[in-house]
Formats: C-alpha cells, structure tokens, sequence
C-alpha cells in the first residue's frame, strides 16, 4: 500500500544518541547506517555484547534442535518414499535459502531488535498499529521452546532406558523450560556461554552422524550394522520412490517438518540491537550457517537411510537418530547418543528462549501491549524478564494441554502455520518494495543487502502454498493427528491472529472514540534504552 505524506518517515527512527549536527545545520550520524548498522538504533555500546561468533551460534542453535534428530520418521510417513522425503528437504533448504535471502535484506536495512515486528510495521502501516497488535498475539501466546522442550524429556529418558509416558515426559519438558528461563533471565552471561557450549556440542553430534554414515556407506571397517540390526535397502533405485503419493496434507505436513527443521535462519534479526556491527556480521553470519546446515542435513539423511531400514524409521517415533547409532555400535552408545541428543535439543530450548524474549520486551516498548513498561523494561537482572516469563508460561501450557500423542506434532505445527501466515506477508512487503520503484523513495528503502526478486516470489509462493493446503482433507488412510482434526492447528494459528484485530479495533478505534481522544505516540528513555508510549490526546 502506498503511505501518506503524513507517513513517508520511517516509523523506525534511524535517529542515536551519537549524532551530531554538522557546520551545515543537518544532523547526520557519527557512524553511517549502511556500514555498521549501529547507528540506527539508539543502543548504548555497552549493551551490544554479541559478536560474529554468537551471531553464528545463535543461528545454529535456532535450527539445530529437534527437527533433524525427530522428525526423519514423520517426514517420511508423509512422504511415503525416501525419494520423495529427499525432495522434501531439497525443497525445504531452498525455502530457508530465499528466506534467508529477504530476512537478511529487512534484517541490514532495520538492523534492530524484534525482527518481523519491524518489517511489518515498516511497510503495513494502515491502518496504524493493525499490523503491530497482529503480530503481538503471536508472539505472545506461541510457545516457541514447547516441541524441544517435549524431545529434551523422550531422549532424556530414552538414554536411561526409562520407558517414556506422557506424564513423565511432560515432567521433564517443564522442567527443561523452567531452567532455561531461570538461566536466561537471571544469570544471562552463563546463560549464553551454556547456549553456545552446546551450539558447538550439538555441531559435533551432527558432523558425528554424518561421518559416521559415510564410513558405513564407504564400507570403512568398525561401522558395519550391527548382526541384529535390520539392512536397509532404502538407497536401492528400485526402492526410492516406491510408496510415494499420500496426497497434497501429507506432503505440507511433512514439509512443515522439514522447515521446521530451518527455522532459525532468522534467529539473528530478532537481537540485532545487541549485535556489534548488526549490518556487516549478520551478512557474514546467516550464510555460513545456512551453508553449512543445509550441506550437514542432506548428508545426515543419507546416513540414516543408509544405516537404518523404512520400517525400521517409520516405527522409531522421534528417536531415529538413536536407532542410527544403535544399528552400528550398540546399544549402550545408542544411550550415550541419546543423552547427548537431548542436551543439543536444550541448546536449541534455549535459543528460542534467548530471542523470544527480546522479541516480547521490543512489543513492550512499541506501547502497543498492555502495561508495556512492565513488557519493555529490563529489571532486576538487565535481562527482558517479562518476555522470558510469557514465553516460559506459554510453552509449559503447550506442552501440559495436547492430547498425548499428538503433543509434538501439534505443537510443532502451530509453531510452523504462523510462520508461514508471517513470512507471506513479509514476502509480499517486500515485493511491493522492489516492484514499485516510488516505494523505495516513500518508504526510504536503502538495502545494504538487495535479494533477488525471483528469491523473494518463491518465497512468497511456498507459504501462501504452506497456508492454503493444511485445510486440504488428507487423503483415505492418511491420518495427522490421532486424537484431534487435521486442521486444527490453522485454526488454533488463525483465531491468535484474529483475536490481534479485535484487540486493536477495541485499543486503537473503539475505545479512541468512545473516549473521544485519539492515540500519539510519544518517546521515553527508559533503562538507557528509548521505548514508545501511547498518550491519550483529547480530541
């Protein structure tokens, strides 16, 4: 949509403490936006504590969690065949590659906290702060750390040779998600040492995985399967494709899983206020993530349908990277393997944590929540205490109400619908941008980082496909959940959303002119950091 002249400033100030005014009389900034992206926001130095490093952990945590060491059996449940569960994660990689490609082109042009917060509000803006309360609802009531939480406890468990119960293993899933708001919100600097310690860890397990698929398939002595174990004939070509076609549900719900097993790549947009550089280590950063994670899936498949059978794979639940080890060194390193999967999946708990947080705290000072001071405030430890305390609430109902069984799933797919209803509109913000060359005057667009517009359409085209097909009836024998309908997720994801719209008609319309008064905003330095508040002007 085309702003008004009233609205041709960007909503985001790109104004910083450190400006200063030139002979000339033109305020201009100490440190240029396109080459740090530190001047963009008015982020006291001290507080910008991540680096290249953290940046790149912070992404590697984000992605590798649950989905590459749970989700191999539902993907081809869905798939029916190894072949099409091949192209499935193909397809998904590009997803996360032209994804990658628009979220680093928002990310180096609003190099701040929030994420998709910002690039929504930077291009929807009427009607005025619709697209803000949306968002809001998402980010508050979507228990991002829930799905790891509920495989930190079946691996946990698994490496103990405890039989797995849906009480005990939402036991552990609580407590997974309490310890990780106690770290983040009250000891952040351990907490960040913790989260990339086991960014790294879960690293080796993945390299692990793949070495040790090559070795089997190589034929290198000491990885032979195990006399008990079953011999795959999945790489076979007679045998690739055979079983393909459970219909168009199947293929999106195992698609949600493959890029539920990307997500991540964005992980870095939502912090970039506590990056030093944001512009210059985010374009570094977000590639050799991706690069190296999509490369290490692709392999890992391999060597699990190299080391394990179909059968095998489509009845392990969620512990298939297990059942890989298991096949060729036994079953006490099975356990061992467990063990370390679970602690990977908490590393990943704790990335979701870490940046959903900030994310809740960057609603709180848009003014747009209710008591945002509370929301926008960084006390008692300088941590978003407030946005840790949603998200740890949020994900404990999550993982306490489905019915068991269809925890996992379900809570993973709510997770990946509104992300898709997300990246749809961020997609086509962005196509607006670059297909109507007065936008980039009105809006003031000037990309250090410019995607490729054919990226951007096929990112666009994915999630509207990602979005419309869920409500497709799956096809006969194909069921998605046990206990509840197949649809129930995009209903669940479209009623948040829903609720956003009411929640700003009665705030931002009703209520206004009831009142008779409209709402300004206004901006106030709190904890050295400036956030909004929303007066109420008499009209």
């Amino acid at each position: 949509m085309m702003p008004t002249d009233a609205e041709r400033e960007p909503l985001l100030s790109t104004r910083s403490r450190d400006d200063f005014e030139s002979q000339d009389g033109q305020l201009k900034p100490a440190i240029p936006n396109h080459l740090t992206g530190e001047a963009f926001d008015n982020v006291p130095v001290h507080k910008r504590k991540l680096g290249l490093t953290s940046a790149v952990f912070l992404i590697f945590n984000g992605m590798i969690g649950t989905g590459i060491f749970a989700t191999p059996s539902v993907i081809l449940r869905s798939a029916g065949s190894v072949g099409m569960a091949f192209t499935m994660w193909l397809i998904g990689a590009v997803v996360a590659a032209t994804g990658s490609a628009v979220y680093l082109e928002y990310g180096t042009t609003l190099p701040r906290n929030g994420g998709e917060k910002n690039y929504l509000e930077y291009v929807y803006r009427n009607p005025r702060f619709l697209a803000t309360c949306v968002y809001a609802m998402y980010g508050m009531f979507l228990g991002w750390g829930s799905a790891n939480a509920v495989i930190f406890g079946e691996y946990l468990l698994h490496a103990f040779n405890v039989e797995a119960t849906t009480y005990n293993v939402r036991g552990i899933a609580f407590g997974c998600l309490t310890v990780s708001f106690i770290m983040h919100s009250c000891f952040m600097t351990a907490g960040l040492r913790l989260q990339n310690t086991l960014g790294f860890f879960k690293l080796l397990i993945l390299i692990s995985i793949v070495v040790t698929g090559m070795a089997h398939l190589a034929g290198v002595p000491g990885f032979e399967l195990k006399a008990d174990a079953e011999v795959p004939d999945n790489l076979q070509w007679s045998k690739l494709w055979e079983g393909s076609g459970n219909g168009a549900t199947a293929f999106v719900t195992g698609l949600y899983n493959v890029i539920w097993s990307f997500i991540g790549y964005n992980n870095a947009n939502y912090v970039l206020s506590e990056i030093r550089d944001p512009v210059r280590t985010i374009k570094r950063a977000n590639p050799i993530a991706l690069a190296f994670i999509t490369v290490t899936y692709l392999l890992a498949n391999i060597a699990y349908f190299g080391a394990v059978s179909k059968n095998d794979i489509l009845h392990s639940g969620r512990i298939v990277a297990a059942l890989f080890f298991r096949n060729i060194f036994g079953q006490d390193t099975e356990r061992i393997l467990s063990l370390m999967i679970a602690l990977s999946t908490w590393g990943n708990n704790l990335a979701s944590f870490f940046t959903h947080g900030r994310l809740i705290q960057e609603l709180g000072r848009e003014g747009i929540l209710p008591w945002s001071s509370f929301f926008a405030s960084d006390r008692p430890f300088r941590t978003p205490i407030a946005g840790l305390l949603v998200q740890w609430a949020v994900s404990s109902v999550h993982v306490l109400l489905p019915p068991p069984g269809d925890a996992y799933l379900f809570v993973l797919s709510l997770s990946s619908y509104p992300s898709s209803l997300i990246n749809t509109f961020i997609s086509a913000g962005l196509l607006y941008i670059h297909l109507r060359p007065e936008a980039i005057s009105a809006l003031g667009w000037n990309p250090p980082f410019r995607a490729y517009t054919a990226a951007i359409w096929f990112f666009f085209a994915s999630n509207v496909f990602l979005v419309v097909v869920p409500f497709v009836p799956p096809a006969s024998g194909y069921q998605v959940f046990e206990h509840i309908p197949y649809y129930l997720h995009c209903i669940v994801a479209l009623v948040i959303g829903f609720l956003g719209a009411v929640y700003w008609y009665v705030k931002v319309v009703y209520l206004p002119h009831r009142g008779g008064y409209e709402l300004k905003a206004e901006d106030v330095e709190e904890d050295g950091i400036s956030r909004t508040v929303l007066r109420r002007v008499p009209l």
